[in-house]
C-alpha cells in the first residue's frame, strides 16, 4: 500500500512540474556598445539581463535617420549575442560568445538578438 501512494505521490508532483509554467529566460548578464549622443561625444549603452530570443532595437540608435549606429559591444551575458547592422534584426550580422565576446569600432550595430 505504502508503495503505491509513494508511486502516486511522485506522478502526481511530476505531474505539477510538468505544469507549472516556465519562467521567461532571460541572458543573465551584461552587454554594451558605444554610441555617440546627441551632444557629439561618445555613450555607453547597456543591456541587462536581456531576454533571450527576442530581437532587441538599441534605443539610442534604431532610427538610422537621426543617427549613426552603435559600435564595439561586449557581450558579458551567458548567451552568444547575435548583433544585425539594421533595426529589427535585419541586414548583415555577427555572432558574440557569451561571457568574453567582443567586436573593435569597425563593426556597426542597431540590434541584437540572444540565444
Amino acid at each position: 500500500m505504502r508503495l503505491r501512494n509513494a508511486a502516486t505521490a511522485a506522478a502526481a508532483a511530476l505531474m505539477l512540474v510538468l505544469t507549472v509554467p516556465a519562467s521567461a529566460s532571460a541572458a543573465q548578464g551584461e552587454f554594451t556598445y558605444r554610441y555617440i549622443g546627441p551632444d557629439g561625444s561618445s555613450q555607453v549603452g547597456r543591456l541587462i539581463d536581456p531576454p533571450s530570443r527576442e530581437c532587441i532595437d538599441l534605443p539610442e540608435v534604431a532610427d538610422r535617420s537621426s543617427s549613426e549606429p552603435a559600435d564595439t559591444p561586449r557581450n558579458h551575458t551567458a548567451s552568444t549575442a547575435t548583433v544585425f547592422e539594421d533595426a529589427d534584426c535585419k541586414g548583415d550580422f555577427f555572432s558574440l560568445r557569451p561571457f568574453t565576446g567582443h567586436a573593435s569600432d569597425r563593426l556597426k550595430l542597431r540590434s541584437v538578438v540572444f540565444s
